[in-house]
């Protein structure tokens, strides 16, 4: 069993078992508990802790844990209403949306009730992540000289000179006064939409493409405007005409592995792409989130988009977390130019810097033995999820269109028949016991068919990933009747 899973059991049982003890009464202790349900002591104090954060019990040391009393209710019930209009009222001619709505991204980062099989999530599962070399990297790291003092607001300058190698590749294009450290990538991605793009101006995204970056955009009061792709990346001809109608100075695109399709977009529309941003005046942002995720049988990956890029078109986007821990929020951004000043500027207006202890972790994470063995690792593991997935899926869901399998990122895109209810079956495959993610949060406009995201990367393990697929089985025999 999962040790998230059996801490959140755990959790559980004891919360409904709090009724049998008095405000203030004491519960059994640890060691009992271990004994009593065959948990291990680190299961049992992360149970405990849970019931803590929730306000049920609390903690004393060297005494045990204690019911807590009861909390007072609060004397009188505030009236908010007023919010929605202050949320809400524009002034000015120009007035931009200014709602945010997260659902798109939210989706795949709550984690599922113990029990359902995750075909949706988008990071490495425990199993998978490198928890030991983390937390032997962040010890050595809080132990360095300096490491808890204030960083160059740019980065650590090391840390940049990996990552200018990472980006540039063997010729070595990139210079490490090129890059900026962000925390993740997420943070690199709207720092760059904020930088290069006012309120109110259209930007230029694939279709369908990140929900995050879609959210993002939205939410800094931008207009995304879908230009297709297909099985080779975004198509060059539609991307000269959407530049041409809507007017726009920013395409952002995702060259490898793209999210969601799995497309790595052609030899031969890499130019193409530049040419067409270059005749439009507009930058190029590129989401380079899955290169660290290449599988095992992956051929040689394209270089980025930036290292063939002196002029400055590019801004490249890039971080670690996808390939070690949701909590490793460390990326960065690489650009040329006075943009470079720009990305800057809103790096310290946002957030000052990265907090140096992560960054100098990541360093020592980067630079020891456990990091070669965990790209080998999570390459074989990656190959034999996504088999496990394609051939439970060809079995048991042969009604499901898998266009292209790609040899890299975390996921199948796979379309669903004609008159299929994406919401409806993945309502009735939480009911199954499987989550997945439906197709519609992807698009900027409207979808031209339902499709579902299958990911392989967060489940436990090539067994839970056919179990799920059985549980989508029977999910489609609920809906379809």
């Amino acid at each position: 069993m999962h040790e998230r899973s059996s801490v959140a059991e755990l959790a559980g049982i004891l919360r409904n078992e709090l009724d049998r003890y008095s405000p203030g009464e004491k519960l059994p202790s640890s060691r009992s508990l271990v004994d009593r349900f065959h948990a291990s002591p680190v299961t049992v104090s992360r149970a405990l802790a849970c019931l803590a954060a929730e306000g049920l019990v609390v903690t004393r040391p060297g005494a045990g844990v204690f019911r807590s009393e009861p909390r007072h209710p609060l004397t009188r019930a505030g009236d908010t209403s007023w919010q929605q209009v202050a949320l809400s009222a524009e002034a000015g001619e120009e007035a931009v949306p200014r709602s945010v709505d997260a659902s798109g991204i939210v989706v795949t980062l709550v984690e599922p009730p113990p029990g359902v099989v995750e075909l949706k999530g988008g990071y490495l599962s425990p199993a998978l992540q490198p928890e030991r070399a983390l937390a032997a990297a962040l010890g050595r790291a809080g132990r360095r000289p300096g490491a808890w003092g204030r960083p160059p607001v740019e980065g650590v300058g090391e840390l940049r000179a990996w990552f200018a190698r990472e980006i540039g590749g063997p010729a070595g294009t990139v210079a490490p006064s090129d890059v900026l450290i962000t925390a993740g990538g997420q943070s690199a991605l709207t720092a760059a939409l904020r930088a290069l793009a006012p309120p109110g101006a259209p930007v230029l995204v694939e279709s369908p493409t990140y929900p995050g970056m879609l959210a993002a955009a939205r939410a800094f009061g931008l207009r995304p405007v879908p230009v297709p792709t297909d099985a080779r990346g975004v198509r060059p001809d539609l991307l000269r005409r959407a530049f041409q109608a809507s007017g726009a100075r920013v395409f952002v695109c995702q060259p490898l592995f793209q999210n969601p399709t799995g497309a790595v977009l052609a030899d031969e529309r890499r130019a193409e792409v530049l040419h067409a941003a270059r005749e439009a005046g507009a930058f190029v942002i590129e989401d380079d989130f899955a290169r660290r995720l290449a599988h095992e049988d992956a051929p040689p990956l394209p270089p980025t988009l930036v290292a063939d890029d002196p002029d400055g078109i590019v801004v490249h986007a890039c971080s670690l977390t996808k390939f070690t821990s949701p909590s490793m929020r460390v990326g960065a951004l690489a650009a040329r130019g006075p943009v470079l000043e720009r990305l800057r500027a809103i790096q310290i207006v946002d957030s000052f810097f990265v907090p140096r202890p992560l960054q100098e972790a990541a360093l020592e994470l980067v630079g020891s033995p456990a990091w070669t063995r965990h790209r080998r690792t999570v390459a074989a593991e990656l190959r034999v999820r996504r088999e496990a997935l394609t051939t439970a899926l060809t079995r048991e869901l042969p009604e499901l269109v898998v266009e292209s399998v790609p040899p890299g990122g975390f996921h199948v895109w796979a379309r669903l028949p004609d008159g299929m209810d994406e919401d409806a079956l993945t309502a009735a495959a939480l009911r199954a016991g499987v989550a997945v993610t439906t197709g519609r949060p992807y698009y900027a406009a409207e979808p031209p068919a339902a499709h579902l995201r299958l990911g392989f990367a967060s489940a436990a393990g090539a067994g839970e990933l056919v179990d799920g697929v059985r549980r989508l089985r029977a999910a489609w025999d609920e809906v379809s009747g």
